[in-house]
């Protein structure tokens, strides 16, 4: 019974970390399906800020979102330095605009922590957990939630 419980507390998973200002934040590396550098986005009428367009993706058009933006942080204007995470967000592939990619990593779930209470209701709308690692604080990533609800922001 006891090593069930054990075994319980070291289930891992594993992370990408990548970067946007000078934090740090991660996703599931299950929903990443591609990296890639920065290509100019083909913008769209009447979207959200944080909405950067649309490129073309192998003959597919991804849209791409610009996280820092959408997570209410400072965003500078995308540079060939850039990278877009492409990602899978239930059915809809998005490109996920970040400053630079930074790690491949695997956590236990036992390390992820809920958000402080002193969170704003935007963190706690986008990050499901934080966890410190090598004595970087990391930031995970709600990927559900980063998409407009398209409802709400027409009521």
């Amino acid at each position: 019974m006891s090593d069930q419980i054990h075994a319980l507390n070291r289930t891992e998973r594993e992370l990408i970390s990548f970067r946007i200002s000078d934090q740090e934040f991660c996703v599931d590396i299950m929903s990443v399906r591609e990296i890639r550098g920065w290509t100019q986005a083909t913008p769209l009428p009447r979207t959200p800020s944080f909405v950067r367009g649309v490129i073309n993706l192998r003959g597919a058009v991804l849209p791409v979102i610009d996280l820092g933006s959408r997570l209410g942080l400072q965003t500078e204007r995308p540079t060939e330095r850039h990278v877009i995470i492409v990602t899978r967000i239930g059915e809809q592939m998005v490109g996920l605009l970040v400053d630079a990619v930074c790690d491949i990593i695997a956590v236990t779930d036992a390390l992820i922590q809920a958000t402080p209470d002193v969170a704003s209701d935007l963190v706690d709308r986008f990050v499901r957990g934080i966890f410190s690692l090598e004595g970087r604080m990391i930031s995970l990533v709600a990927l559900d939630r980063v998409l407009p609800d398209l409802e709400a922001e027409a009521a």
